[in-house]
């Protein structure tokens, strides 16, 4: 029966949701819009038929943003803070260090200054070196205020948070500035005194994760993930809005086939990922990974036509996910390599199989995301509708008795941590959970 794909190739039901979402406006973690997001999606999955649809709260560190400024010469340059950034006022040289990749700052005396740093990474390096990183690099070699300047143009400062699960807020004062202000301030300032301030609230707030489930009762599931906040600065509709219409999607499209589903499969809209991953670091610690066969987390979804699946060298989510595209003549990229980045990870690092997937792009870092320009207007409901397709018959496979998605040991992953040079970073910004 294929009469699924013709009811999901014409529902409006994920994209009337994402309408909703970002129509909210803000939807910082610990915000009342966050908690409307969340409300809204628990409704909306309970809507479509999953049951014991709910909201489990847990507290967070809040942080909401004031004004923020770069005073360089007799000039004020625009920019806006970056979340979780210290409230603070500094005044130092300002260094332009390029990449910022960490040989950039082995090389480069920056005690004493303040340290900018491109959002992007050039093309012969072999990995994407994350903000936060390039933030730690600054902080543990002595700068006192760190500027991250937009690589894509379009006067758009970037966005993104400081700070570690242990220290939620930064060390030092951070701002973002467009790629335009970033040049300015490189021509003209580069080597002089420059004055950063960040006035920031900073309380304690409350975060939820939005949970639901399909399928058959049994102790084994699979986690349809998402993350419904988004920075404050724009609607939101890529990152992650689409995400999380996705998830409400496919819970429309898995209930009309819930006599598929062989093992139960529980839907998550976590809160507060971009401030750290909270919301799937508190499910993580909260919850028995044994029971978890497989995770598809969709976080950049929509954003593009063809799906890429990182797969964090789970030889059996390649398998199943070429399946399902050879199935549909539909191509699809696999990334084998680890990523550390996004609500999967919370349980890959312990070996839990599980994907990250998004849109395919030849761009580096967000594209749009991160920026005011984040806004519904740039997605296709076309996309969404296919890829709902091919993610729904992923699930259902991944959910068979038959499907045999074999875990990682944790000393696999610690190793291709290491050759992937990715674990470097992770000891940097505090996201290394293992024992050395």
């Amino acid at each position: 029966m294929t009469t699924w794909i013709g009811d999901l190739f014409t529902s409006d039901v994920g994209w009337n949701h994402l309408e909703r979402l970002v129509d909210i406006g803000d939807r910082m973690a610990g915000s009342d819009g966050e908690r409307e997001a969340a409300a809204l999606t628990r409704d909306a999955l309970e809507d479509v038929g999953a049951r014991n649809a709910r909201l489990e709260s847990f507290d967070i560190q809040g942080w909401a943003r004031g004004d923020s400024s770069i005073l360089a010469g007799e000039t004020s340059q625009d920019c806006i803070a970056l979340p979780r950034s210290p409230s603070d006022r500094v005044e130092a040289p300002l260094i332009d260090l390029g990449y910022g990749l960490p040989d950039d700052f082995e090389e480069t005396d920056v005690e004493g200054a303040v340290v900018m740093v491109r959002s992007d990474i050039p093309d012969y390096y072999d990995r994407y070196v994350h903000r936060r990183e390039k933030y730690y690099h600054a902080v543990d070699n002595g700068a006192v205020g760190f500027v991250y300047r937009n690589h894509v143009e379009g006067c758009l400062p970037p966005t993104g948070s400081v700070g570690t699960a242990d220290d939620p807020i930064g060390d030092i004062p951070a701002v973002g500035v467009s790629s335009e202000v970033g040049a300015r301030l490189a021509r003209r300032f580069d080597g002089e005194a420059v004055t950063v301030s960040v006035d920031a609230d900073i309380h304690s707030a409350e975060s939820q994760n939005v949970h639901a489930e399909l399928g058959p009762d049994t102790d084994e599931r699979v986690l349809v993930t998402s993350h419904v906040d988004a920075h404050d600065i724009a609607e939101g509709a890529l990152d992650n809005g689409a995400g999380t219409a996705m998830v409400v999607e496919l819970a429309n499209a898995l209930a009309g086939r819930e006599d598929d589903l062989e093992t139960r499969v529980e839907f998550v809209a976590y809160g507060a990922e971009e401030v750290g991953l909270v919301g799937s670091n508190y499910h993580a610690d909260e919850t028995d990974h044994d029971t978890i066969e497989a995770i598809v987390n969709n976080d950049g979804v929509v954003r593009g036509r063809t799906l890429e699946f990182t797969t964090h060298g789970f030889d059996g989510l390649e398998e199943a996910a070429e399946a399902v595209a050879d199935r549909y003549g539909h191509s699809v990229d696999i990334v084998p390599r680890l990523g550390p980045h996004s609500d999967h990870w919370p349980f890959v690092q312990w070996g839990v199989p599980g994907y990250h997937v998004m849109s395919s792009s030849d761009e580096v870092g967000r594209g749009w995301g991160h920026t005011f320009a984040d806004t519904f207007d740039k997605l296709e409901k076309r996309d969404l509708r296919e890829q709902a397709i091919l993610l729904t018959d992923l699930v259902v496979a991944l959910a068979s008795e038959e499907a045999t998605v074999e875990r990682r040991s944790t000393e696999e992953i610690i190793e291709d941590l290491e050759a992937q040079d990715l674990a470097e970073g992770m000891r940097i910004t505090g996201d290394w959970p293992y024992d050395d």
